[in-house]
């Protein structure tokens, strides 16, 4: 499929008058991107807004603001390119009259068109998530590849979606890696932040005999669900919306947290109410920066540290009470 693609350079006092000129010819979708977002999200206004910024997103911190705009490659998506176009050139006109004020700077506004095609990037990604054995006896499997179980090997088989979470990342691993050590044949499990839906689905396979995954984002609960049943373990598993565990009534043997530093605190507060006697909480999605406040916090809540574990710049903890 075929589809043109518009970019507009300009600068961040630009991007507001730039999007209403669009609006006056009838375009409501644009994608912006200004740097000094990044900036506005390195100051967040919450701890937990963020763990960890990749270099390649702070290096975006140079780049001139841009607004872009997709439209079908059709008659009606090539007449909406001239559209735009003009509206451009009427809004570079518009400042250089001083009609904005003479001190206005807009940046170069120019605007490029070009026709792509997304079949070649659209499930590119795919390409670098083949089978892989993550623990002792999880293989995590995309759909679309054959593998051939071996003699213990418990294949989970994931179609991530929007949700994407394959498996494969050092946070998912160390709990499925846990999850194996420290759960027992029948156990219940609390999956918080269950994204696609892997770690809920790994409790049943090593046996659980309850599980409930619980998860914010509402497209994630809905894959969550289709790969709980392309793997046949309706019968086990559920998932559901939830903030973190607001409003959850269930109690469990193990609950499972594969989140951020911060919110792993948050959570860590209300673990307590969820926990059967002698049951196990295990942590992960922790820099090396915050494990030791996250342990201080657990053990302050009362909690006992049974193991601290490592992959790469990753920590998991596995915690009782």
């Amino acid at each position: 499929m075929k589809y043109i693609q518009i970019e507009i350079k300009t600068s961040r006092a630009g991007i507001e008058p730039l999007l209403a000129a669009l609006l006056e010819v009838g375009i409501t979708d644009a994608v912006v991107e200004d740097p000094a977002d990044i900036d506005d999200l390195l100051n967040k206004e919450n701890e937990y807004d963020w763990d960890y910024v990749d270099e390649s997103v702070l290096s975006l911190r140079d780049k001139e603001p841009q607004v872009t705009v997709y439209m079908n490659d059709d008659d009606e998506g090539r007449a909406a390119a001239e559209n735009i176009r003009h509206a451009v050139d009427g809004l570079k006109s518009a400042a250089a009259s001083g009609i904005f004020g003479a001190e206005s700077d807009f940046g170069p506004m120019d605007v490029e068109v070009s026709i792509c095609d997304d079949s070649g990037w659209k499930d590119k990604w795919k390409e670098y998530f083949k089978p892989a054995k993550v623990g002792k006896t999880i293989v995590v499997k995309p759909t679309w590849e054959n593998y051939e179980a071996q003699p213990g090997e418990k294949v989970l088989e994931i179609d991530p979606g929007m949700a994407f979470g394959t498996g494969t990342h050092e946070t998912t691993s160390l709990c499925i890696k846990l999850m194996e050590d420290y759960m027992k044949p029948s156990d219940r499990v609390l999956d918080v932040g269950c994204g696609s839906g892997i770690l809920s689905i790994a409790g049943a396979l090593l046996g659980a005999g309850d599980v409930l995954g619980i998860e914010i984002d509402p497209v994630a609960v809905e894959i969550s669900r289709e790969n709980i049943a392309l793997n046949h373990v309706e019968n086990t598993v559920r998932a559901q919306y939830g903030d973190l565990t607001k409003g959850v009534d269930f109690k469990a043997n193990v609950v499972v947290a594969n989140l951020m530093a911060d919110l792993v605190i948050m959570l860590s507060r209300d673990v307590a109410n969820h926990l059967l006697p002698e049951g196990i909480y295990i942590s992960s999605g922790i820099l090396e920066e915050k494990v030791v406040t996250v342990v201080d916090a657990m053990r302050t809540l009362g909690f006992r540290i049974l193991e601290v574990r490592q992959d790469g710049m990753w920590y998991a903890v596995v915690a009782a009470l």
